[in-house]
């Protein structure tokens, strides 16, 4: 009887032990697998694009030099279209008018006289001096015209110096310009003349 008593008490003790080993183990491997699915993962950093600062200031000057952080650079670049835009007028208008007094000298009608204001000197509309003037107003109309279509030149140059300073940053965007300047002299091995000799070896990082 006690033989039988013994031998059902260790059977429950087994499955004891068995259900106790189960539900350590399990819950182990419950929580070693929350750990590995709560990881955090570091994304990848973001590549800053020559190619995308290029574009952004051929559609809209400055919208690169803002893409690449240089800020200061804008009111530049406004600035010197600013610049450009009010003398390309100016000139304009000047062309425009001496344009229309060089028509007006030479056509016979007398009612087209805008030349007249544009001289001080009343003897330079004489007939002797004539001549004179009307080339005088030629030479100044195709000294305006000559202003302004070089001042259109200089804002389509001014427009590709935009693009290209885009672009440049961009490709320095990342590299290093710090002030950190380092020289490490180190022994090492020199071959001269087939022979191997001590020498120094200079690296600078930067």
């Amino acid at each position: 009887m006690h033989r039988t008593t013994a031998i059902f008490l260790l059977k429950y003790l087994n499955i004891y032990i068995l259900i106790v080993l189960f539900c350590a183990t399990g819950f182990s491997g419950f929580s070693q697998e929350a750990i590995k699915d709560t990881a955090i993962v570091k994304p990848p950093d973001a590549i800053h694009s020559p190619r995308r600062a290029t574009i952004y200031s051929a559609v809209l000057p400055g919208l690169g030099q803002i893409y690449n952080r240089k800020y200061w650079k804008v009111p530049l670049v406004y600035g010197g279209f600013a610049t450009l835009g009010f003398f390309i007028n100016l000139n304009n208008e000047k062309y425009v008018l001496y344009r229309q007094a060089y028509s007006d000298i030479l056509d016979t009608d007398p009612n087209t006289n805008s030349f007249v204001k544009l001289f001080t000197d009343p003897r330079s509309l004489e007939p002797d001096r004539i001549s004179q003037s009307t080339e005088r107003l030629r030479s100044y109309k195709d000294y305006w015209r000559r202003n302004r279509d070089l001042l259109v030149i200089g804002t389509a140059v001014f427009y590709a110096i935009n693009i290209i300073d885009a672009s440049v940053d961009a490709h320095f965007f990342n590299f290093n310009i710090n002030d950190d300047l380092t020289i490490n002299w180190v022994p090492g091995p020199v071959i001269c003349m087939n022979n191997r000799i001590i020498g120094l070896h200079c690296r600078i990082i930067f």
